[in-house]
Order: structure tokens, then sequence, then C-alpha cells
């Protein structure tokens, strides 16, 4: 289990109440919104009705005393980490989900990937999916020749059991169950460590895992969102 109740960090550009009173103004009503770095091993849910899951798993409420009816915007796998959104706006969730917002992730690979699997990623690859073959929608893939500057990984990746392992980029616009991972081993290179850096102008920044920060939102998903406490780094 994670030990990150309350792991909380108020932006310096933001000058809100300690009760984070966040107006959406998608609709002029009061809403929630909040960015967080999930952690690998993770489920990407509040909580649990399931005994076993309880005892087993870590759950996002462990990291933050969230407000009721939050729910992430574009689940992260368990063994997946990185940037969710979190929002109590149910239309806010639906529209980006429905908008094709891009979505930025780096991912370490078993084995050096050459160019030709990076340009069959790029065309779209044949994937599962609900029990059906789908090709993936073409996308930007690149093969980083540098290690992303991150967290070190949970010692559950065990990485040291696998091939030295390149870095790629890769940025979607759709976001079926496992994508990077089914597309990656697709071409032969299993994805080994996978996280989620930005949805749309949305940066994960330097948050650690665990951590969570409110945000302002402005602007509509088919326009593009902006968040004005957001930086990048």
């Amino acid at each position: 289990m994670y030990c990150c109740t309350n792991n909380f960090r108020m932006p310096a550009s933001c000058s809100l109440s300690p009760i984070f009173p966040i107006f959406g103004r998608m609709t002029g009503a009061s809403h929630l919104h909040f960015k967080m770095y999930k952690p690998y091993g993770m489920l990407c849910q509040l909580a649990s009705n399931d005994p076993r899951e309880i005892r087993k798993k870590s759950f996002l409420s462990d990291c933050f005393t969230f407000p009721e009816a939050i729910m992430p915007v574009g689940r992260l796998d368990e063994k997946s980490e990185g940037l969710l959104l979190l929002t109590t706006n149910g239309k806010l969730s639906d529209q980006i989900n429905r908008a094709g917002v891009e979505k930025e992730y780096m991912a370490q690979l078993d084995g050096e990937i050459p160019d030709e699997a990076v340009q069959r990623l790029s065309g779209g690859v044949e994937i599962g999916f609900a029990g059906k073959r789908y090709a993936t929608k073409p996308c930007r893939v690149e093969k980083l020749d540098f290690a992303p500057d991150f967290p070190p990984p949970d010692r559950g990746i065990r990485l040291g059991r696998h091939r030295w392992g390149s870095w790629i980029r890769v940025v979607l616009t759709e976001g079926k169950f496992r994508q990077v991972r089914k597309m990656t081993a697709a071409v032969g290179y299993p994805t080994l460590r996978l996280i989620r850096v930005r949805i749309g102008t949305l940066y994960l920044g330097n948050l650690e895992p665990g951590e969570v920060q409110p945000l302002h939102i402005t602007g509509l998903p088919a326009t593009g969102l902006s968040f004005p406490d957001n930086p990048q780094g």
C-alpha cells in the first residue's frame, strides 16, 4: 500500500483558499479538478467493493482525500504510471474522452527498437481489443536518444530481468485499453515502463509519484483545454 495520504502541493501562482474552490468555466458551475502522478501498481479507481482488492490493492484515495463525485478522465492500467486528470465535472470528462485530445506517453521497451518498427507504430498496427482485431490510428512515435528524467522505477517492474531498453515517445488521439503496451508488443518490443506525461495542454511536470495538485481549467476540449496554473517543468 502507498503511504501518501494528502500529498498535496499548491502551485505558487495559485491563490485558492484551503478548501480548493476551483471553478470550471465550461458550465459556469463550481467544479473541482486535480492532476496527479499515479504511481505504478495502483488501481485507477477511488475504492472497491471487493474485499480481496481492498486488502491487496492500492487506490487513488490512498494518496489524497478527494471530494465526492470525483472521477478520473482517461484511465491508466495498474502497471502504468504518470499523469492523471480527475474532475467532478462529468460533462468535461465525456468531452475530453470524445474530442480526440492528444495524450503523450514515454515508454521504456524491452530491447533496442529499430527505425523500421518505429515507422510501423507510427502508421498503425493491429492489436486485440474487445475480443476483436483492431487497427490503431496513425500516431506520432519518436525514438529517444536519451533516458528521460523520471523518478526511479518501482521495484515491481524488475528492469534487470530484461534486455537494455530504448525509450520512445508516443502521442495518441485515441485510448484503447493498454493500447501503447499492445502496440509495442505487436512489433516485438514489449513495454517495460509506461509513463503518461501529457493530456492536451496539461503536463505531468515535476510531480512525484502519489502527488496531487489542484487545477483551474478554462476553455473547451473542442478548441483545446487551457490550464493557467500548469507549468511544463
